[in-house]
């Protein structure tokens, strides 16, 4: 695949560095010095010049693209770069934008917008990840699928867990869940209704958000954060909003601190489930008074690296149980993780692999992996000639492979529970779980 690059910076350079050894890339870049660097560093084409003129996507190759990736920092440049593309040719184009708003709009077309086929939310996608890692801390890996409909996560049965040698079918009180592995001293086996679960078993499922959350409270019922729990999010970022905002959809109750007046007063009227505060969250003073000593969680989502480790710090020193904080610049991440903060999450870092996993060139929607790489979950969307087209599950499964599951669907962006009476259609997207030594022959039917 011929794969052109718009912007060498932290994205995009990690993106080209994960394509560089399967597909031809080319990387666009103003500057001179990242050009240069790139070249002597991974085996791609650098040119030095405008993405968004005709004439520099001309002379990286655009008629002959099968891919586009914006990369900028710049959101609208990284609209134009794909809307530019679209005018010569038909190249697959991928966006990378910070502002939701972008994405709303380009959601809310029919046919997509700004010439764009996949737009990655950076500041979205942050926030996913942060309400991923405060939602189900017993969970050893956490991924969404279908837009976030669909969520798989991996989780580690201790002894003292309550489904701790349940049967599957005991353990299995969710009607939009489905236990698709159970992975034992390194083997993965697909489960029954009468498997046991045992201790230091690791459990995959996949199903919806609240499903998973549901099935996280009967794994580890003390780690899962409830309504009472006490979560603080300081800073008024579109960051945290929507973290604010996602947790807010789990039922939870959060706190949000944002210093500007005018900004706070926005944030109350949008966010009716989180008590929002007016103050500077780095004055020591206010965050004891409020008693964020007290919290469970702070998550530090100011738009700077620095305050963000500030407040942090501050938020353990006082007696925060766990500190989750955003830092732009990925070289802060290890400093950040040195002095005590217990997550440290880089936005570009989340973009580079939502776009790198996004490029996985075998048809699938996306993929999450298992168990370094025994199985991998698929989203994949259904054509006419899949085996499992206008056919129900219980029938076409005898076409496939043991070592397979399918875990959700989604119909028109809608969860549908997986039954064997389920029907399939053309252009449902499907979730599955399927062990790595069937996955080309799976590929091939599917």
């Amino acid at each position: 695949m011929r794969v052109i690059i718009v912007g060498a910076g932290e994205v995009g350079s990690s993106i080209a560095q994960s394509l560089a050894d399967s597909h031809e890339v080319i990387v666009i870049d103003r500057d001179g010095e990242r050009v240069d660097s790139l070249t002597y560093s991974i085996d791609v084409l650098a040119i030095e010049g405008d993405g968004t003129s005709l004439a520099t996507l001309q002379e990286a190759g655009i008629e002959e693209a099968d891919m586009v990736i914006a990369s900028t920092d710049d959101d609208e440049t990284n609209l134009v770069i794909c809307g530019t593309a679209k005018t010569i040719d038909d190249p697959f184009t991928i966006a990378r934008a910070k502002k939701v708003d972008y994405l709303d709009t380009w959601e809310h077309a029919e046919q997509g917008a700004f010439g764009v086929d996949f737009m990655v939310c950076t500041n979205l996608l942050t926030a996913m990840d942060i309400v991923r890692v405060i939602g189900l801390p017993a969970a050893r890996d956490v991924d969404p699928f279908a837009g976030g409909e669909v969520q798989m996560a991996e989780f580690e049965v201790r002894a003292e867990s309550p489904v701790a040698n349940q049967t599957v079918r005991e353990a299995d009180r969710f009607e939009s869940l489905t236990f698709a592995a159970i992975i034992r001293n390194g083997d993965v086996d697909i489960p029954g209704g009468e498997t046991v679960i045992q201790a230091d078993d690791k459990v995959v499922v996949i199903g919806s958000p609240e499903s998973v959350q549901q099935f996280a409270l009967e794994v580890a019922p003390d780690e899962t954060p409830d309504a009472d729990k006490e979560l603080v999010v300081i800073g008024g970022s579109e960051i945290g909003f929507h973290t604010a905002r996602l947790l807010e959809q789990r039922d939870l109750r959060p706190r949000l601190i944002e210093q500007d007046e005018e900004r706070a007063r926005e944030l109350a009227e949008d966010l009716p489930k989180t008590m929002v505060m007016a103050s500077d969250a780095t004055d020591a003073e206010f965050l004891a008074r409020e008693h964020v000593d007290e919290a469970d969680v702070v998550v530090a989502a100011l738009e700077n690296d620095e305050k963000n480790l500030l407040v942090s710090v501050l938020a353990k020193q006082l007696g925060a149980e766990r500190s989750i904080a955003i830092v732009e610049d990925a070289e802060y991440v290890s400093l950040f993780e040195a002095v005590g903060i217990d997550v440290a999450i880089n936005p570009r870092e989340v973009t580079a692999e939502e776009i790198t996993r996004f490029t996985r060139e075998d048809g699938a929607e996306n993929i999450a992996l298992i168990e370094n790489d025994r199985a991998e979950v698929l989203e994949i969307e259904i054509d006419a000639d899949s085996v499992l087209t206008g056919r129900p599950i219980h029938e076409a499964v005898a076409d496939l492979p043991s070592g397979v599951v399918i875990g959700a669907i989604t119909r028109n962006g809608k969860f549908v529970v997986p039954r064997g009476d389920t029907v399939v259609q053309e252009n449902d997207h499907i979730v599955l779980f399927v062990d790595t030594n069937v996955l080309n022959e799976v590929n091939d039917v599917i």
